[in-house]
């Protein structure tokens, strides 16, 4: 597995998107979980995209786009996950792709500034 994190601050506000690449299954599923939820408290979104045929259903399951991530009586506090299955995107054009990645991410970080009730510092 890659994991690349792009860090965009803006006025000293700053919010990080981990991406992460991977052509396999989660070998501990309960911990990733936990680890997403206490992210769902940060500044960040994940992306993942999933490379090759693998089962991707644990990725799909951390996307939680049904509800909101639970484990062990914890739940998150806002959707933070977005899963891309790569081979969907074979043969469409790039930006379909780049499109459907980051498509989650404006609302999670909109979600986050309101949880938080952070001012929206508009470009000048």
């Amino acid at each position: 597995m890659r994991v690349f994190c792009l860090s965009v601050q803006i006025h000293a506000q700053s919010y990080q998107i981990l991406l992460l690449l991977t052509d396999g299954i989660l070998t501990d599923m309960e911990k990733t979980k936990l680890a997403v939820i206490r992210g769902s408290r940060l500044p960040m979104s994940v992306i993942i995209v999933g490379v090759g045929h693998a089962d991707f259903s644990d990725m799909e399951a951390l996307d939680a786009d049904d509800g909101l991530l639970t484990c062990r009586g914890q739940r998150a506090m806002r959707d933070i996950v977005q899963f891309v299955p790569f081979s969907k995107y074979a043969s469409r054009p790039p930006e379909h792709l780049a499109k459907d990645v980051l498509a989650e991410v404006p609302g999670q970080l909109v979600d986050y500034m309101r949880k938080y009730k952070l001012p929206v510092v508009r470009p000048t």
